[in-house]
């Protein structure tokens, strides 16, 4: 089946729907995230920096618009590793059996379970921004109605590589676990690490040497270089720092993200070849 990924897409979207819990909770918790913990913060960290002159010339943005684009990046972390566990319910509950003895190619089923991921992030993305702005972030401050388009599209950009990544990891990983408790271990175990390893909440340049080199090549760095770039702009103070992207960073950091995707859908392909569901 040429397009058997577009079944396993759709149907995972209509599971996605038609469980309203799943639906209002997803698309709550961004927007709560970015309410309570988002505005807490802020207003401690722009009280401390209220004193501290900002270079003549520099666009300065307050922490809540700095640390949105961290959680954009850190919902679509949580979203995209955590997408695999459909394909663990699908194990134990005796539909995977049944999928892997369709026509469906395997790969079909990865490329179907990442882009109903991916769409998720697209959504919840979309309703962070939406809800940053209308509680005081800076996104797109200044910026023309096609500066606006692009500068979402080129986040978008981002945020699909950035999830089909991870959800090629956790599909790898699903296949290759029994119990759904095992899988939440392992997602939570990574998720921390790379959350808290990147420039989500802080800046990095006072990092360890060590922990600065690995959040330079965190994928989770490249995506949100790359959201305050198209959000921001490339140019800008924030927390005591000077913040410059050049068009080469965002390039680099944009192959990083498919390089990075490449290597994981090689890992969960690899994963479900050899994959025996009994």
């Amino acid at each position: 089946m040429q397009y058997g990924f577009v079944t396993i897409y759709w149907r995972d979207m209509i599971r996605f729907v038609r469980f309203k819990t799943l639906l209002i909770s997803s698309l709550l918790q961004p927007a709560l995230w970015l309410a309570f913990f988002g505005i807490a913060m802020a207003s401690n960290f722009d009280a401390m920096m209220a004193g501290m002159p900002v270079p003549a010339g520099i666009h300065s943005v307050g922490y809540l618009t700095f640390m949105a684009a961290g959680i954009i990046a850190m919902t679509t972390l949580f979203t995209s590793l955590f997408g695999g566990i459909v394909i663990l319910f699908d194990k134990n509950w005796g539909l995977m059996r049944e999928i892997l003895a369709s026509p469906v190619g395997r790969n079909h089923i990865i490329v179907g379970i990442a882009l109903s991921g991916v769409t998720k992030s697209f959504i919840q993305a979309l309703i962070i921004m939406g809800f940053g702005v209308l509680i005081g972030a800076a996104f797109f401050a200044g910026y023309a109605p096609l500066q606006i388009v692009i500068g979402i599209l080129g986040i978008l950009a981002f945020v699909a590589l950035f999830a089909l990544g991870f959800l090629f990891l956790s599909a790898a990983i699903a296949i290759s676990m029994e119990s759904p408790e095992g899988l939440q271990g392992v997602m939570t175990l990574l998720t921390m690490p790379i959350f808290f390893a990147s420039n989500a909440l802080y800046p990095i340049d006072s990092f360890p040497e060590i922990l600065r080199v690995i959040s330079l090549y965190n994928p989770m760095t490249m995506l949100i270089n790359g959201i305050r770039y198209f959000a921001i702009g490339p140019d800008f103070y924030a927390l005591g720092h000077h913040y410059a992207f050049t068009q080469m960073d965002i390039a680099l950091s944009f192959l990083g993200l498919v390089v990075f995707s490449v290597i994981m859908f090689v890992l969960a392909w690899w994963r479900f070849r050899k994959a025996v569901v009994t």
